[in-house]
């Protein structure tokens, strides 16, 4: 059966990306076909400049069940290689119709795809025209805080903008990992915190900081709390970057469990103190803003 469908990695599966998602699924609606997203297991950049990779928004798990939200019907994951790469924009367009049948590709206004990245749109309808796929581009889509693309989201989150990333993104971003044992100094100023190791080293963090953040635990419970990355000056000293979060009404043990975590706002800077007693109070006031602002937050 034809299909019409659209290409890209979809990191992050952003508001821009739904935008585009929404547009395939608005022309297949017209043609009476079913949708795909066509992507790729890894980024493309772990191929080409595997010295040069930048973090992802997400994981594959992660990026394949925020495309299941969108109500896509199909998704057709590649395996991104030298040999694929090599490919002009004419052979690949000819690849997707003849192996998955692909008759309309909507592209975002600025993709670029194929081993001569000087093509653009008209090239892509020429080649199309050949082929018989008909190519059709997508209008950007704009926010407030401006023009929407994972780099934007990115950037936002190493700046520690949180809520200009959550409005690219549409949702709350999430780092998940395993609680792995720490120095335990926390529980001894009241603030017992469980030390993250992120599940995929690829994922972006955040900048240093503390942060308000929505926890849910392996056994499906959630809980609000505060988390801080970064270099514990006061109480390390040291270069190694660490994750802690602290949970907010909840009693037990976390060793050993993995647990996801929604970063809601950015609370302030990583300092160092003079003292356990000046960073219990900054932390009994961090405590206090985290809790006002999860109570306003959805």
């Amino acid at each position: 059966m034809p299909i019409v469908a659209t290409i890209g990695m979809f990191d992050g599966v952003h508001l821009g990306h739904r935008s585009l998602i929404a547009f395939v699924q608005e022309n297949a609606r017209k043609r009476g076909v079913p949708t795909a997203v066509i992507t790729f297991a890894t980024h493309p950049r772990e191929v080409l400049r595997p010295n040069d990779m930048m973090p992802l928004l997400n994981t594959f798990d992660e990026r394949m069940q925020h495309l299941a939200e969108t109500g896509i019907d199909y998704a057709i994951v590649l395996e991104f290689s030298q040999e694929l790469a090599q490919k002009s924009a004419y052979e690949f367009i000819s690849l997707l119709h003849e192996c998955y049948n692909v008759q309309a590709l909507c592209i975002g206004y600025d993709h670029r795809f194929g081993h001569n990245r000087s093509e653009g749109f008209a090239e892509y309808c020429r080649h199309g025209q050949d082929i018989g796929v008909e190519i059709i581009e997508a209008k950007p889509f704009v926010i407030e805080q401006g023009t929407i693309s994972s780099s934007a989201t990115r950037k936002a989150l190493m700046a520690g903008d949180i809520y200009k990333a959550s409005a690219m993104l549409g949702y709350h971003y999430t780092l998940a990992g395993k609680v792995v044992e720490g120095s335990q100094i926390g529980r001894t100023i009241g603030f017992p915190t469980a030390n993250i190791a992120p599940n995929d080293t690829h994922k972006l963090l955040p900048a240093i900081g503390a942060y308000a953040v929505r926890v849910t635990l392996d056994d499906g419970n959630s809980y609000g709390g505060m988390l801080n990355i970064g270099q514990r000056p006061t109480i390390a000293g040291n270069n190694h970057l660490s994750i802690e979060v602290h949970l907010f009404d909840f009693l037990g043990n976390l060793y050993g469990h993995n647990i996801s975590i929604e970063f809601i706002a950015y609370l302030r800077q990583e300092k160092r103190f003079d003292s356990l007693d000046d960073l219990k109070n900054m932390l009994q006031n961090d405590a206090k803003t985290a809790q006002h602002i999860l109570h306003c937050t959805k």
